[in-house]
């Protein structure tokens, strides 16, 4: 074990050690009209706010922040010190209040606020557009949350551009920074690089943010360095935005081929998704040698929260647990174990020297019958087995453990309405379920901004334990939760210069890397004769694209609509474009896979059944004959106690967007003969019977730039992209498979005899057999 003289004598900052005998040189620069920047030979550079009233000491030379503005220089303020010697002594001086604020974490917040829906601000109580104030402002509600709650950890969604969100950052900032003992905001996003197709990618150019894969797509590659590159790029775009830590990744396994999350996840196979979690982490906690703290932390690190523990693939019939009719992961296969391989053997065990995730998020579901303790079925953050004796004792995990967003708030009156998700503690009160999750052994409370419930929670814990057990349970999340701040540097200089931040995020160089990785991501399924590459400017035919009507989370219907199927200013750069398949040589028909909805259909509830419906991966009617004549788990004791079955056998269903089955079948009969393709945008497993026999070729993404497809279609880059997910043969295999095994599905198998299965993909040359596919086979 190393002493804590030599852990000091390690500690390096911008490649010079502290105890260096070198004169400590200073220099002192300035953001906008309040941020003072000061940089140190001997140490870290320094930011503060002048309107925050916190001032600089001087010990031997080496400069300090005064945080608590008390004259002397804390150990917690002590940049020399090692990281939880900082974050135990600051949660010894912390109140009970504010160690409960430190546990919120906030609802979704818009920079600047949305004037109406979810996730609404006001400035100075007016909508944003009647404010007159800048777009960079906190908002009425921040400020409540930030001084009243004590709250510290931001959840940021859409920002109006890298500068307004450095800004905004500056400001937040410096409002907590003149408050109590200076605690930073720890701000944090969900996955932001998502490509949008119709963006046109030049060479040389920046743009809003580097697009890259999804996370599907980026299994796709089976390349572990790409996805930690990403990570690299992504947590430095992330730092210029003022965002410190990444809900992310979602590293549940895809085992079940309906759920609507699988697009999140990368993929079905335990040891793939493993391998890609790990670099991941790696990529986003760890700073290069410039900008590294200590122990591979510094000013490019971002900590990774990853998810779901202890995995939330399994739904049953592939219903999700953001709605109470998909409460319940299942393991019919008794395969649980599995669901834990991307956690202990991935983001837990990093090859970098940050070591681990610094934080874990468990799923809304009840994971069925695997309480072995308490034989409790309760959502997993409720859950003790799970947090304390699994993760934390068997597993050894010392990071944060946060809820997921409202699992303490009510439910709906409906199970399809979207409110809390307190699955298995539904007859229970808030304060109840904030106690539950405490003593589960979690940390943080996801999507909360209120601290009295928690500060309720805290009482029970002191009438059932004591205040002296209570008050050392506090600080041991305190702890935890402090950490993941001092880490990345905040408490150091949690400023920005919004001109850097600018040039940095979505700069060309980036821009380029997201490119080429999204082409490595393109699976090609079919290539009958060779049918592609297509030679430039060939006569292409492009029918609209369907997009049908859904419903989305708050019950809001879209219309049906035809549209461009892809940008076809940017396809005419590439193919000459004709307007009837009479003139074409070949026709490009653009689908989306099969879209059936969620399970849940509250049309059949109001006509006295269950509501409980079929998820078809197929486009055409489908009654499900061959699914479980009783379902596995069930149970709404408030909305529909009634209700003690969830199973759907002999129920039909067809897809929303069947319309695109038959665009394909019509555009094979209008070409007459000559070679159709089919390109196939999808988020989950499909079944390919449908169409695969009257198309000449297949490519497969999930969510890509349109000019990414039309460099694969055209020649100019080569496929090589391989299944991280089974393609199944039928709807049959789809329901006698089990929710929690992987690649338990019959595969769907070609006209030229090729099997749709996991690690399956060509190139130019035939079947890809390559180190990849030796090394993660079924």
């Amino acid at each position: 074990m190393k002493t804590r003289h030599l852990q000091i004598f390690l500690l390096a900052i911008s490649a010079v050690l502290i105890f260096s005998c070198k004169k400590n040189e200073v220099a002192e620069s300035q953001i906008g009209d309040s941020i003072k920047i000061l940089s140190q030979s001997n140490g870290p550079t320094l930011g503060y706010s002048v309107s925050s009233g916190i001032t600089i000491l001087d010990e031997k030379g080496l400069k300090f922040k005064d945080l608590n503005k008390n004259g002397k220089l804390d150990r917690y303020e002590d940049w020399r010190l090692p990281v939880d010697e900082r974050a135990k002594n600051l949660a010894s001086l912390m109140s009970v209040e504010q160690i409960a604020g430190l546990m919120l974490y906030s609802s979704h917040q818009s920079i600047p606020a949305a004037a109406g829906g979810f996730g609404a601000g006001t400035y100075e109580g007016k909508p944003f557009p009647e404010s007159g104030m800048p777009a960079s402002s906190l908002s009425d509600q921040q400020k409540k949350f930030l001084t009243e709650d004590n709250l510290r950890h931001v959840l940021i969604t859409r920002v109006e551009s890298p500068e307004v969100a450095a800004t905004w950052n500056n400001n937040a900032q410096a409002f907590v920074e003149g408050l109590g003992f200076g605690i930073p905001a720890n701000n944090s996003t969900d996955p932001r690089h998502g490509p949008v197709a119709s963006t046109e990618y030049n060479a040389g150019a920046g743009g809003n943010i580097s697009m890259w894969p999804e996370s599907l797509g980026l299994a796709a590659t089976f390349d572990p360095d790409l996805v930690q590159r990403f990570g690299e790029i992504a947590s430095i775009e992330y730092r210029a935005l003022g965002l410190a830590t990444a809900l992310s990744p979602q590293i549940d396994l895809g085992t079940e081929p309906r759920w609507n999350r699988l697009k999140g996840t990368f993929g079905e196979d335990p040891f793939l998704s493993a391998d890609m979690a790990r670099a991941y982490v790696d990529g986003f906690q760890s700073s290069d040698a410039l900008s590294e703290i200590s122990n591979g932390w510094g000013f490019q690190s971002v900590n990774a929260m990853v998810k779901h523990w202890p995995g939330g693939g399994p739904e049953e019939g592939g219903r999700d647990a953001h709605f109470a009719y998909g409460k319940f992961a299942v393991y019919p296969g008794d395969n649980f174990k599995d669901h834990l391989i991307p956690f202990t053997e991935g983001a837990f065990k990093l090859k970098g020297k940050t070591k681990s995730a610094t934080a874990v998020m468990p799923y809304y579901t009840i994971s069925f019958g695997q309480d072995i303790k308490n034989n409790e079925n309760v959502a997993n953050a409720y859950n003790e087995y799970l947090i304390t004796d699994l993760l934390r004792g068997k597993y050894g995990y010392e990071g944060v453990v946060c809820t997921d967003w409202m699992v303490t708030g009510n439910e709906g009156p409906k199970p399809e309405v979207f409110m809390g998700k307190p699955w298995g503690m539904e007859d229970k009160s808030i304060a109840d379920r904030h106690y539950k999750v405490l003593m589960a052994g979690a940390d943080q409370f996801g999507g909360n901004n209120d601290i009295k419930p928690v500060l309720e929670a805290y009482e029970m814990g002191v009438k059932d334990h004591g205040d002296e057990w209570m008050r050392a349970r506090f600080e041991q999340s305190a702890v935890r939760l402090l950490r993941n701040i001092f880490q990345p540097g905040l408490f150091e200089n949690p400023y920005l210069d919004p001109r850097i931040s600018k040039e940095t995020v979505g700069n060309p160089t980036f821009m380029d890397e997201g490119y080429q990785a999204q082409l490595k991501s393109i699976i090609l399924l079919k290539n009958k004769e060779n049918v592609l590459p297509l030679r430039e400017k060939s006569k292409v035919f492009i029918p609209k694209k369907f997009i049908p009507s859904t419903t989305n989370w708050w019950g809001v219907k879209s219309e049906e609509k035809w549209v461009d199927a892809i940008n076809l200013d940017i396809a005419r750069k590439y193919f000459n474009l004709v307007e009837t398949p009479e003139e074409a040589e070949f026709a490009l028909v653009f689908v989306s896979n099969p879209e059936s909805g969620t399970g849940y259909d509250p049309e059949d509830r109001e006509k006295g059944g269950t509501g409980y419906v079929p998820i078809s991966l197929q486009y055409g009617p489908y009654k499900a004959e061959f699914a479980r004549k009783k379902s596995i788990a069930a149970g709404d004791p408030l909305i529909a106690p009634e209700v003690t079955d969830r199973t759907y056998k002999n129920k039909s269903i067809t897809a929303a967007n069947f319309k695109e089955l038959q665009l394909i079948l019509d555009t094979k009969k209008s070409m007459s003969g000559k070679p159709v393709i089919t390109i196939v945008n999808t988020s989950n497993p499909m079944v390919f019977n449908e169409f695969e026999r009257e198309v000449n070729g297949i490519l497969l993404h999930f969510g890509v730039q349109d000019q990414v497809i039309l460099d694969i279609l055209s020649g100019k880059a080569e496929p090589s992209a391989l299944l991280p997910i089974q393609m199944p043969a039928n709807m049959k295999t789809v329901e006698e498979q089990f929710e929690d095994v992987p690649y338990d599905m019959e595969s769907h198998v070609d006209e030229l005899g090729n099997p749709y299965d996991f690690a399956f993909g060509l190139n130019w040359s035939g079947v890809i057999k390559d180190h990849r596919t030796e090394k993660y086979k079924k």
